[in-house]
């Protein structure tokens, strides 16, 4: 589930992108419906914030308001989303084209957006399996809605503080062979834990419960540039059914504990193998600040 997605004025924009899926469906928003049982409408959700500024409908006035005090305090916040989802969609062409993954494990998927794994990873192989991982019960619904058709997925409900439950589901292991190499996607999900949370064991207790070959593609939010900003953009995020939790280059990096960097290593969104993008839109990319640091690691 990504965070710090804003509107940033005239700002770059790829086409191919990802939009929510609930993008230009007109002027209704769930809103005009009661939410389901066991939601709280009154309290943003990350995931619904995520929507709101992607252009989706799949939110409430208060994920609304929510997400508008942290434009006002990040500008930038919506191209840095887009090139978050950008890193993850090269990571999955690659760990595809390059690793030989065939199965991918993404926790805390957040709400269906155009250009999903599964979507990129079967443009180059139909058979590859993806399962999908999320807490959030408006996530898992609407995923499941628009996946059932979909071949070679599974949806289900886990919790990344909680990674043996995980990949004990029996749900994901119909589909799952952990005794073949997976790659784990924690994308723009781990600053969700609390330093209480401790996010390196958990990260290790994944690590420990694949094989060699095994991969993880991260991405985090850091405080590097623009502290003050980034602090501000957290500070709503802790009114939220969710907190944020700002780390530095060191403690995103030891996330990788126990994995083999690739190449270039841990690095913003964007210096993340950019293939043969116009080097001029790369180098207006770069006078963006960066929230994010990322990077894809291996189990020797």
């Amino acid at each position: 589930m990504s965070v710090f997605v804003g509107f940033f004025p005239g700002g770059l924009y790829d086409r191919c992108e990802s939009p929510s899926l609930t993008a230009g469906q007109g002027d209704r928003h769930v809103a005009d419906d009661a939410p389901p049982p066991g939601i709280d409408a009154s309290v943003p959700n990350p995931a619904r914030m995520y929507d709101y500024f992607l252009g989706g409908k799949n939110n409430y006035a208060a994920d609304r308001e929510a997400a508008e005090r942290v434009l006002r305090v990040a500008p930038e916040a919506r191209v840095l989303a887009r090139r978050n989802r950008a890193f993850l969609r090269r990571a999955v062409r690659h760990l595809v084209t390059e690793a030989g993954i065939r199965q991918f494990v993404d926790i805390g998927t957040g709400l269906p957006a155009q250009g999903g794994v599964h979507e990129v990873a079967h443009e180059l192989d139909p058979t590859v399996r993806v399962a999908y991982v999320d807490h959030d019960p408006v996530v898992l619904a609407h995923a499941r809605a628009l996946l059932s058709g979909a071949g070679s997925t599974v949806t289900v409900r886990g919790d990344l503080r909680r990674p043996e439950e995980i990949l004990a589901d029996p749900g994901l292991r119909s589909l799952i062979d952990l005794s073949q190499p997976v790659a784990i996607l924690l994308v723009a999900v781990v600053h969700f834990l609390s330093r209480d949370d401790k996010p390196a064991e958990l990260v290790a207790r994944l690590r420990d419960a694949v094989v060699p070959g095994s991969h993880l593609v991260l991405s985090h939010v850091t405080d590097e540039e623009r502290g003050g900003a980034a602090r501000e953009g957290a500070a709503v995020y802790r009114g939220s059914d969710a907190g944020i939790t700002l780390r530095n280059r060191e403690e995103i990096q030891g996330l990788f504990d126990g994995f083999d960097l690739l190449d270039p290593g841990l690095v913003p969104l964007d210096d993340w193998r950019p293939g043969d993008e116009n080097p001029l839109l790369r180098q207006a990319r770069r006078n963006l600040p960066t929230w994010f640091l990322c990077g894809v690691g291996r189990i020797p």
